[in-house]
């Protein structure tokens, strides 16, 4: 997703420096002409604003907060910080309250539309901070998506954990009902098409349905990071002692998935867990010759 975030920029005419723990992944940016740095220190040093989009709240830790090779430690006053990761809000109450008093701003900035709208410029970008830094980075946000604010320092972390509980209920629906329409001998092409125009249309039909059927399980949004963030919202839920039955489920679901060592595979991958319960398959049969 960032290298696709990142492509938004160069093309829009900003200069970028880039940092990658994998270097390979930053050569497509490299031959787009955007600068390396060999960590967030050195890469904050040259940059005004500095965007992180990692995996686990451990790497936005390291990538920022590092004293001894974070961005912060380099980021000049005036500097904002950018962390476009799904963490923790406790986090980025955290990194917001270190840069202030290093005279800086952050704003936690998670995004959902996975990679097809990371590459179409399609993100919800769900914001958290201060909303006037918000309206300052619009230009750059605009390039990658739509700005949502959300309130202070880590409610734009609080958003976007609110939108993985949506996701994950409506992905176990989606898979229900079409391991259901399986077994009733109805063609699952042709029901995905007749109620996605209904009450039960959702983004995740239209971006998950037909990949489904295709056998297409890569990832557009891992299911390692998927099992990451709704344990995050368990733990959230814990401290506002509040139950959400449908969560849970969905959580000891994917985490079925991990165990089975499809992790790597994308969140639609779920159809694979109502297939081993159900003993079905909806992946097309191969004629034998």
């Amino acid at each position: 997703m960032g290298l696709s975030m990142c492509s938004h920029l160069i093309r829009a005419g900003y200069t970028l420096t880039v940092f990658n723990r994998t270097p390979s992944k930053a050569q497509p940016l490299l031959k787009m002409g955007a600068h390396q740095a060999d960590n967030p220190l050195s890469l904050a040093s040259n940059s005004d604003v500095v965007f992180s989009i990692v995996g686990y709240p451990s790497d936005v830790r390291a990538v920022l907060l590092d004293p001894h090779s974070g961005a912060l430690a380099g980021l000049r006053p005036g500097g904002i910080l950018v962390d476009m990761t799904t963490s923790e809000p406790s986090l980025a109450v955290e990194i917001a309250a270190a840069a202030s008093s290093k005279s800086c701003h952050s704003i936690d900035a998670p995004v959902s539309g996975g990679d097809r709208g990371a590459k179409n410029g399609t993100l919800a970008i769900f914001t958290g901070g201060e909303e006037s830094v918000v309206k300052r980075l619009q230009p750059l946000f605009s390039l990658m998506g739509k700005v949502n604010y959300m309130g202070g320092s880590g409610k734009g972390q609080f958003a976007k954990l609110a939108n993985q509980i949506t996701i994950a209920s409506t992905m176990v629906g989606l898979v229900e009902g079409m391991v259901y329409a399986h077994k009733a001998g109805l063609d699952v092409g042709l029901y995905l098409d007749a109620i996605s125009t209904g009450a039960a249309g959702s983004k995740s039909l239209d971006l998950y349905g037909q990949r489904i059927l295709k056998r297409d399980l890569g990832p557009g949004f891992y299911v390692n990071h998927f099992v990451k963030d709704l344990g995050i919202c368990l733990k959230e839920c814990q401290n506002m002692g509040i139950s959400l039955p449908g969560l849970a489920l969905a959580q000891q679901l994917y985490v079925s998935l991990r165990a089975y060592g499809e992790g790597n595979l994308g969140t639609q991958a779920l159809i694979l867990v109502l297939e081993r319960l159900n003993n079905v398959s909806l992946a097309p049969a191969i004629a034998s010759s």
